[in-house]
């Protein structure tokens, strides 16, 4: 079966990705696309969409980094 895709046009800010990522990675996103029967442009919208970000804007998976000079440790999340 045929990935389901969005309506033609349908888009508002089209823009290509022109990143490189690890194969591993692509093919788990298009893996899980397919399982959902989306296109992997689709699912990683949906990826993006509910990403879960700490107080200061970073996935909450991503690891703990060093405060900015004159930042408090504070979290708002």
């Amino acid at each position: 079966m045929a990935p389901r895709r969005r309506p033609r046009g349908s888009l508002i800010d089209p823009v290509p990705l022109g990143y490189v990522v690890e194969g591993e990675a692509k093919k788990k996103l298009d893996d899980v696309a397919d399982i959902a029967s989306v296109s992997s442009a689709v699912m990683f919208e949906h990826i993006m969409k509910h990403l879960q970000l700490n107080g200061r804007g970073l996935p909450v998976t991503w690891p703990e980094q060093e405060l900015h000079d004159g930042e408090l440790p504070i979290d708002t999340a």
